[in-house]
């Protein structure tokens, strides 16, 4: 094995048994040629589990092996204090490279923006220091992603027309290969509510040779979701379904979800059932979107189909159905003292492992009502190891009197 080998291992076992292997492998690689390739992607491995005191005692070792020599791993410990929130030391950070000769690359500039944007203390003046100390950096050009990390830092500040300003500095930057900083920018526009930017981007991004993907295609139906247009959102679905290659149930989920927030249950039906006729395979979230219109129009024996076509979904991926819509479908049967309907559909919902006091509770008090005997209910609170609260204690004991 060459040390690439080692470096691309290392981060296998961290993606596939954790750090602890990863360490062990990294103390015993042959040489220092294998730990210089394969250092940063144990950092990485810190960083991604937020562990500051294992990268801190990382970052010392690797300046006695005299491994570091470039911005990368400094702008792994950045990142690492902007997600544990430790914003004061990204400058110490800064201040170190600079001792050390290090020279800052963009990355390392947009990551010291952010910091001074989210310190108490630093604030605006701080951010824009940085950037023009970017701008007087000879070894380095500024970007969309320096442009779009400062309107950013004026949209959080409400500064909206600064930020509107610098993104239509950070159009001029954009590549015609690549579409990322396209819909990086649309997001932020959309986030400004500007439509206007929205919808020039989206057409810019047309011009870049490679086939427009479902991601931007749900990037774009999402921003103008949140804008209100829907009539724009429709349109482009349109054209998404009129070009794509096989039916990703993402990009109509976008639209399904817009049509049952705004109350326009028909349409969604009706969109769902046009899904299923180009080929659409629904998903989690699709159950789970039709289950949420359908029980704010009461219809709880759909939601209830739904929730079990969800539920049955549940068994390839790590999604729950949110506790709020499983609490409303059994409120619902309580209200209408549907006692063999919520027996059934919580008996579904404790198979699934996903049952909670809540539920139980309803169930409870529909049995004590119906005056029927609550065995089955407390033989399943008792497999999930359910605790009761004095409000289920006084239900129970109700069925003694």
């Amino acid at each position: 094995m060459i040390p690439v080998d080692h470096a691309m291992k290392l981060e296998l076992i961290i993606e596939n048994y954790g750090l602890m292997e990863a360490e062990e492998y990294f103390m015993n690689l042959p040489d220092s040629a294998a730990k210089k390739a394969a250092y940063l992607g144990l950092l990485r491995g810190y960083v991604r589990y937020r562990d500051t005191t294992k990268a801190e005692a990382l970052m010392v070792k690797l300046y006695d092996l005299g491994l570091v020599a470039s911005p990368h791993p400094f702008n792994e410990m950045m990142k690492l204090y902007l997600l544990t929130c430790e914003y004061r030391k990204v400058p110490l950070v800064i201040q170190q490279m600079k001792r050390n000769k290090i020279p800052c690359n963009v990355l390392s500039y947009n990551l010291w923006m952010n910091a001074c944007s989210e310190e108490e203390g630093y604030g605006i003046a701080a951010v824009e220091t940085v950037f023009r100390q970017m701008q007087n950096d000879k070894n380095v050009e500024v970007g969309w992603s320096s442009l779009a990390t400062l309107a950013n830092v004026y949209k959080k500040a409400e500064q909206p027309k600064k930020a509107i300003l610098v993104l239509k500095d950070a159009e001029k930057k954009l590549s015609t290969c690549n579409r990322l900083g396209y819909f990086f920018l649309i997001t932020l526009y959309a986030s400004l509510k500007d439509k206007e930017g929205v919808l020039r981007l989206w057409e810019a991004s047309k011009a870049v040779g490679e086939r427009i993907s479902c991601a931007n295609y749900i990037c774009i139906l999402t921003c103008l979701v949140k804008l209100g247009d829907i009539l724009q959102a429709e349109r482009i679905f349109s054209e998404w379904e009129s070009n794509c290659q096989k039916y990703d149930i993402r990009v109509s989920n976008v639209l399904l979800g817009a049509y049952v927030r705004d109350g326009l249950m028909e349409e969604a039906e009706s969109l769902h059932l046009h899904t299923l006729q180009k080929g659409g395979c629904p998903n989690y979230k699709t159950m789970e979107i039709l289950v949420e219109g359908y029980v704010n129009r009461k219809k709880i024996d759909e939601a209830i189909i739904a929730m079990k076509r969800a539920l049955s979904m549940t068994k390839n991926c790590h999604w729950r159905p949110p506790h709020g819509l499983m609490l409303a479908i059994v409120e619902s049967l309580e209200k209408d003292g549907n006692l063999e309907y919520a027996n059934k559909y919580i008996t579904d919902i404790h198979n699934f492992g996903l049952a909670s006091l809540p539920l139980y509770k309803i169930l409870l008090r529909m049995h004590l009502y119906a005056n029927k005997p609550p065995f089955h209910i407390l033989k399943m609170m008792d497999e999930e190891k359910v605790e009761m609260d004095d409000e289920t204690h006084s239900i129970v004991k109700a069925f003694t009197l």
